[in-house]
């Protein structure tokens, strides 16, 4: 299943400040989930295996190295979780990175927001304003992703243009993220 979305990461100071602005507009707190990505040589596009306690998928996206509001086409498979597929995966392809984190997910609509934890690189924020139907549009997609980015205060100079694997590969450090208040 292929869908759109347009999104955002940003570097995240302030998580506490991001959940009140979620939480005063009834977001939908889905859960906290610890996700290991594991993603694979992939010769178009970044092809990862989430593992986690909540959301369990294979991700195949192409997106453009870019900050700001950017599209994505995403397609997901929402395997049961086994060994077995990482393992086949693994050696078809090869293990690009893997990334750790700790995410909490919440939803307004059809925007999914992430505060996450990720290990080696510290605190985000990622917005997903997300078209499963092709009835929204990305120019719609474009203006939520906006929309939430001044609520939450993102400014330009914090926003991210690449996969967190590929900063990992990177090794660009911030500092951690606070738990839950």
């Amino acid at each position: 299943m292929a869908h759109l979305n347009v999104e955002i990461k940003a570097r995240c100071d302030d998580p506490d400040g991001v959940r009140r602005a979620l939480l005063e507009r009834n977001a939908d707190f889905r859960g906290t989930d610890h996700q290991v990505d594991t993603y694979f040589n992939c010769p178009a596009g970044r092809l990862k295996l989430r593992e986690g306690n909540i959301e369990n998928s294979l991700i195949h996206y192409d997106r453009p190295d870019a900050a700001g509001p950017k599209e994505a086409v995403i397609t997901l498979y929402h395997p049961r979780p086994d060994p077995a597929l990482k393992d086949v995966l693994t050696k078809a392809l090869g293990v690009r990175v893997v990334v750790s984190k700790r995410r909490e997910i919440y939803f307004i609509g059809n925007v999914k927001f992430h505060i996450d934890d990720v290990e080696g690189l510290g605190c985000f924020v990622e917005i997903e304003a997300i078209d499963e139907t092709g009835r929204i549009g990305a120019k719609n997609l474009r203006a939520q992703c906006r929309q939430y980015m001044k609520l939450f205060g993102i400014r330009p100079d914090v926003l991210i243009s690449s996969s967190y694997g590929d900063m990992l590969l990177s090794r660009s450090q911030s500092g951690p993220c606070r738990p839950p208040s």
